[in-house]
């Protein structure tokens, strides 16, 4: 970023005159593992190219927006993981009348699913959508820069994830007739107090997926319970009465704050760097019953950090 700020107006220039002739062309990506908490390929395009994604993102996230449901809550405005987890709840009481009836939830996700969006079939979602041809184009340019599928990493797969799956939140609110229905990027829930029907959703769904889609239901991954048993959920476990971390999620948190304490201890990072960090992860305990958990990070990281420290750290947790 440094060395495109460097020339920026020659850059931003050179960047509109490329699209204005049409001779734009996407350049490649640099390629990075992450265990977050499986292991996950990151491909990162170059500073000019993640310009134009935020640009083009800029652009058409207002319209698209609009035809979106309201229950679709990753990467949009005003949504989020907690909007989704907190929504989940509220359907739930309204199901199962405040608990006092059975409600049934089937969870479902997608196998692989940024690798195995169709380019053709993304294209024509879009085409649906644009008519302007030099728009469509520079889409296309985008998105065939990586292949197979869509590179998790670019701003843009986020948008176009959500409009291709877009297809499946109208197919299942206005086909299906799920009144009850969350999704959040390829993970999503439907609630019913009638097991049967949901079970006889799975293969609509399946079907619907595959044919229209190209797309398959993960076969490990579908499930259909009682909503008082818990529902694991965009890294917490949902009950009836409250919400809890769910058990993978405590451990990679805590993970990432010994790393981050280690770094302080070494002079990697600055103490307001790690405090940062820190509220962070407590942010995530705010949603759930997460006292307990405080008090372990209290005695795990940062007891030991005012021992050989001053009380700064402490001081800005309180």
């Amino acid at each position: 970023m440094q060395e495109f700020s460097l020339r920026l107006t020659d850059n931003i220039f050179a960047l509109h005159y490329d699209l204005a002739s049409q001779n734009y062309a996407h350049g490649g990506y640099i390629a990075f593992k992450i265990n977050d908490p499986k292991p996950r390929d990151i491909h990162k395009a170059s500073v000019r190219d993640r310009l134009l994604h935020h640009a083009t993102y800029r652009i058409l996230y207002p319209f698209f927006e609009k035809t979106f449901i309201a229950d679709s809550y990753s990467c949009r405005l005003g949504k989020g993981t907690h909007r989704a987890v907190s929504k989940l709840r509220e359907y739930s009481r309204k199901v199962s009348k405040n608990n006092t009836r059975i409600c049934w939830t089937l969870k479902c996700d997608i196998r692989k699913f940024f690798a195995s969006v169709d380019h053709e079939i993304l294209i024509n979602v879009l085409q649906d959508y644009i008519p302007d041809e030099k728009i469509i184009w520079l889409l296309g340019r985008v998105i065939s820069s990586f292949s197979p599928g869509i590179p998790l990493g670019n701003l843009t797969s986020q948008f176009f994830a959500n409009i291709y799956l877009n297809k499946l939140d109208q197919f299942a609110k206005h086909q299906l007739k799920a009144k009850y229905y969350i999704r959040y990027a390829d993970d999503f829930v439907i609630i019913s107090e009638d097991k049967n029907w949901l079970g006889e959703q799975v293969e609509p769904i399946r079907k619907f997926l595959s044919e229209e889609l190209k797309l398959e239901l993960h076969p490990g991954k579908v499930f259909i319970r009682k909503f008082r048993q818990g529902i694991d959920f965009l890294g917490y476990v949902v009950l009836p009465h409250y919400t809890v971390l769910w058990t993978k999620t405590k451990e990679r948190m805590f993970k990432k704050i010994e790393q981050k304490r280690l770094e302080l201890e070494t002079g990697k990072i600055l103490e307001k760097s790690f405090n940062q960090s820190l509220q962070s992860y407590l942010g995530i305990l705010k949603h759930c019953r997460g006292y307990k958990i405080e008090k372990e990070i209290q005695k795990l990281f940062l007891d030991p950090l005012v021992k050989s420290k001053d009380d700064k750290i402490i001081k800005a947790y309180d």
